[in-house]
């Protein structure tokens, strides 16, 4: 039974309104349903606008933050729990023994290496829970294209292409997560 989730998301405030609808709306269903969230406790962008939705709706959320992030005043102040950790590669792992599946909303350099990262996890055996993708306004469609092409030119086996699922809405997402 999942328990927790980790979200990956952008914290650029820079972004198209449809990327915080989405956010706000899954932040609110996850809360609904006594999920535990676990991000990387940002004080902007999606990863606020999730938590926020998700501590409005009854959730609870702990963020994971290196130190030097919190010096520097990204760390959302308003979380249930705060875990700090001296490296990003630690806050990655920490999420992840943490979490009962991933799900990834939209975002830059550090949500694109934080999801392949955990479908590269899940391929090794080292995550067995399940990775979502949150394609909203179709973002993911570039990478998913990648995936299949490099299926396709054998750099990925057949079998590891379902190493994740793709929902367009938060509500598929969290349909995915009461299939699991």
């Amino acid at each position: 039974m999942i328990k927790t989730v980790s979200v990956y998301c952008a914290s650029s405030d820079r972004i198209n309104g449809i990327y915080a609808k989405d956010a706000e709306k899954l932040g609110h269903l996850l809360g609904k349903r006594g999920l535990r969230v676990v991000n990387g406790a940002g004080s902007i962008g999606l990863m606020r606008i999730l938590s926020d939705a998700a501590l409005s709706s009854g959730g609870t959320v702990t963020g994971v933050i290196p130190r030097f992030m919190v010096r520097n005043g990204w760390c959302h102040s308003a979380l249930t729990e705060l875990i700090t950790t001296e490296t990003m590669h630690e806050r990655k792992k920490t999420m992840a023994d943490m979490s009962d599946a991933a799900i990834a909303l939209p975002g830059g350099y550090g949500t694109l290496e934080e999801l392949l990262e955990i479908i590269t996890w899940r391929q090794l055996g080292l995550y067995s829970h399940p990775v979502i993708i949150l394609n909203t306004n179709s973002y993911y469609a570039p990478l998913l294209e990648m995936f299949r092409r490099a299926t396709e030119e054998h750099f990925i086996r057949g079998e590891q292409s379902q190493l994740c699922r793709v929902a367009q809405t938060p509500e598929e997402v969290c349909e995915y997560l009461t299939l699991e």
